[in-house]
């Protein structure tokens, strides 16, 4: 069964590139195209198109204000927000997700029509692929029909019968540090965790979340307004100090460095993307095994894809403690998946009970 798309944007070129790159996939159907917001709100509610499309700066209604309308109104559509790439829709791009945008992509800056289909084509794709994916694990968990009756047109058992409980593994020694990895569904996600953690835990946070330049900035000031800890867009050179939580700038890589002193200090390099990425968990999570074995904890929360999987194959080796989160929270389940596939997780919580494990774990009492 095809996903249903309803496309929202007043430019008339983008409703088409749009429109087309979706056309492309056999697995979707593109049910109508809007030019302004209020018309979106009403083609929502006719159509119930499982996913919308919808430009952030419109005429009538702009896309906070058809966040806003469609939450009150109670429907069900998945949202991706279609952002300009400037501080202004970064900051934007965060509120929409703060209102239930499940998701986000930049409007390509291209030579021609072509160009831009392809980019959307590729940014789109295995966005709807994952989103669609999340929609029938959802389905299928609030089913009343037990486990091995397969949801309609969808899922059978194995992809969501009950894992076997992990066995937690206490680390070898109180971590110095905590490193999160997150990509799609990270703001909200972090938005829920970070504020949680105590401002005096007396150990630093390093972030990676896949986000361009610009909107890790705005991501950093959305959390610091949120949190105990104080959060910041990373600076190369910039020293690792406890209490800190230190976002990776979008377009760069983050890493550790540690002196022959033992100071800890973030760099900040333009190293190629890892996992398409960049910047890529992998690349901090590595550093982190190299510098500082057996004396940091790793968290991966949702996200699409496997990044950050091969730096916790080092980091595990060197005695760290690794918390995934479970299915039912995420918004899509890659990240976390390929890393418990890998066997390189201890604990795999619900997003609401990841903090209360990084504290047991700073605090040395991790079951």
């Amino acid at each position: 069964m095809p996903v249903r798309v309803l496309v929202a944007d007043d430019s008339v070129v983008f409703r088409r590139v749009i429109t087309d790159a979706l056309s492309s996939l056999s697995d979707v159907e593109v049910v109508g195209s809007v030019p302004n917001g209020k018309l979106a709100v009403q083609k929502v509610r006719e159509l119930q198109p499982d996913l919308l499309t919808l430009d952030m700066e419109m005429p009538e209604m702009d896309g906070l204000a058809v966040l806003d309308a469609l939450r009150k109104a109670g429907e069900k559509t998945m949202v991706i927000a279609v952002s300009s790439f400037t501080l202004r829709g970064g900051q934007i791009t965060l509120k929409a997700l703060e209102k239930g945008a499940l998701d986000f992509i930049t409007k390509p800056e291209t030579s021609s029509a072509q160009e831009s289909r392809e980019v959307i084509l590729r940014e789109l794709a295995p966005r709807i692929r994952a989103l669609a994916h999340r929609q029938e694990i959802r389905r299928i968990l609030t089913s009343t029909k037990p486990f091995g009756v397969p949801a309609p047109g969808g899922l059978a058992e194995k992809a969501v019968s009950p894992a076997p409980a992990p066995v937690f593994k206490a680390p070898l020694k109180k971590p110095e540090m905590v490193l999160i990895g997150v990509s799609t569904g990270g703001p909200n996600a972090l938005g829920q965790l970070l504020p949680q953690i105590p401002r005096d835990i007396g150990v630093p946070f390093l972030v990676v979340q896949h986000m361009p330049a610009l909107f890790t900035r705005s991501l950093a000031q959305s959390l610091s307004t949120k949190c105990g800890l104080q959060v910041c867009e990373a600076s190369h050179g910039e020293r690792i100090v406890p209490n800190m939580v230190y976002i990776a700038p979008g377009g760069k890589q983050m890493r550790i460095a540690v002196s022959l002193a033992g100071v800890k200090t973030i760099e900040i390099t333009d190293d190629p993307p890892e996992n398409n990425c960049r910047p890529a968990v992998d690349y901090l999570f590595r550093s982190a095994a190299h510098n500082l074995p057996g004396r940091s904890m790793a968290v991966v929360l949702t996200g699409m894809g496997s990044d950050g999987t091969l730096g916790l194959r080092l980091l595990k080796r060197r005695g760290c403690y690794v918390v995934a989160q479970d299915e039912a929270s995420c918004v899509v389940f890659g990240m976390p998946k390929a890393a418990i596939d890998a066997g390189v997780v201890d604990a795999v919580l619900p997003l609401d009970a990841i903090a209360d494990r990084i504290l047991a774990s700073v605090r040395g009492c991790c079951p």
